[in-house]
């Protein structure tokens, strides 16, 4: 059956065109038969000219996400086999897994040009999130090319809200395919970490902050370090393994901070760090130039661009109390994963904190998410995880 057509507006051609994967509904003029939520179609310009190929998720604010520029090939199983295995390849080309890291993002959506699907290896297990109808439609195929790749065992983590956004149903239990388990065994730079499958946060770990842990590593060598947010301990174990003299990491979650215990003495690092159930703000608060080194890793405060502005105000507030919390000539690190904040954005909000503070911070240095990743030339928002790293100092 010939798939139908999504017809654009003139003037929301040039980024579908550059290779942007997303089209928008204020972008769509027409659509040209009678698709179904998951469908295949066919997005072309205002003169009929192809543009690519995608799933149709019409209650969305972004009923079409691009797969594929060529105009022929089915969207099957082998087709999803190709893409992961050059996923696959394109982390072997960065040395992952390796004996020191065995865990990593395997597809990061829009970046291997399957938009509406992540997935995360674990060693032998595979994490996955299927984020959009069409992928879900699809999900035997995908579930296949994953387990090709030698994955025992995989998860869906796909979050509740999304599947209620794309109408679909998620799974009643996170178990997709293989033997059960408890818990996902990884190392990340030789460290070594047991995270229980009950831990929901996005996939389990944190694989986009690989680089930052290993340059707070670097710094953290005879400093008090404060790990803000800090879920299973990863920014906590490289400060220690760095050479801090003392670790705090504050979290509010009870089962993230006894995962964090578990991780900790597997690591013979607990003689160095100090596991908190407490509010980050409250922390911050109670401890007023008390630290060398301050790790701010918030959760997401900007899910969607309306949301940016309250999120602004919202970092503003937190890196003044970060500011607080450091001692004058000691560093700062304040992150975001909001797609909707860039990296502008981010900072300016770290100088007013500072203004408020009394203080001024000077940045010298940032990151962004690991290689593992990546992001398309053509799609700016696939840039999500930024940070940015200050010597704070007095006025």
């Amino acid at each position: 059956m010939t798939p139908a057509v999504v017809k654009l507006k003139p003037g929301h051609v040039q980024p579908v065109w550059a290779g942007h994967p997303w089209v928008y509904a204020q972008a769509i003029d027409r659509v040209e038969g009678n698709p179904t939520s998951g469908d295949e179609v066919r997005v072309m310009d205002p003169r009929g000219n192809f543009l690519g190929r995608g799933f149709y998720s019409p209650e969305s604010a972004i009923p079409v996400r691009i797969l594929t520029h060529e105009s022929d090939g089915e969207l099957d199983g082998a087709f999803f086999k190709g893409r992961l295995e050059r996923a696959a390849a394109r982390r072997a080309e960065l040395g992952l897994p390796n004996d020191q890291t065995t865990g990593f993002r395997l597809v990061h959506a829009e970046g291997d040009e399957l938009p509406g699907l992540i997935v995360d290896r674990f060693g032998d297990a595979a994490v996955m999130q299927v984020l959009t109808v069409g992928m879900k439609r699809r999900e035997e195929m995908i579930l296949d090319a994953i387990v090709s790749l030698g994955v025992k065992t995989v998860l869906d983590r796909t979050p509740p809200n999304t599947a209620k956004a794309e109408k679909f149903e998620t799974r009643a239990t996170p178990l997709a395919y293989g033997p059960e388990v408890r818990e996902l065994v990884v190392k990340e730079r030789g460290l070594s970490y047991r995270l229980p499958i009950e831990l929901g946060q996005k996939t389990g770990f944190y694989f986009d902050q690989r680089d930052l842990r290993a340059r707070v590593e670097g710094l953290a060598r005879g400093k008090r370090v404060l790990d803000a947010y800090s879920y299973v301990g990863a920014f906590a174990m490289a400060a220690a393994r760095g050479g801090a003299s003392s670790v705090l990491a504050v979290d509010d979650s009870a089962p993230a901070l006894e995962a964090a215990q578990r991780n900790v003495k597997d690591n013979g690092l607990e003689g160095v760090i100090e596991l908190r159930k407490q509010d980050a703000r409250k922390t911050l608060q109670e401890n007023v130039a008390a630290f060398d080194l301050v790790v701010l890793d918030p959760p997401r405060l900007a899910p969607s661009r309306r949301a940016a502005e309250g999120a602004l105000v919202a970092y503003a507030k937190l890196a003044e109390a970060g500011v607080r919390a450091t001692k004058p000539g000691g560093i700062l690190v304040l992150c975001s994963c909001s797609a909707a904040i860039d990296l502008h954005a981010l900072t300016r909000s770290l100088a007013i904190g500072a203004m408020r503070a009394g203080m001024q911070a000077f940045v010298f240095d940032r990151c962004f998410q690991g290689a593992d990743h990546p992001v398309s030339a053509a799609f700016g928002e696939g840039l999500y995880l930024k940070a940015v790293l200050a010597r704070v100092e007095a006025r």
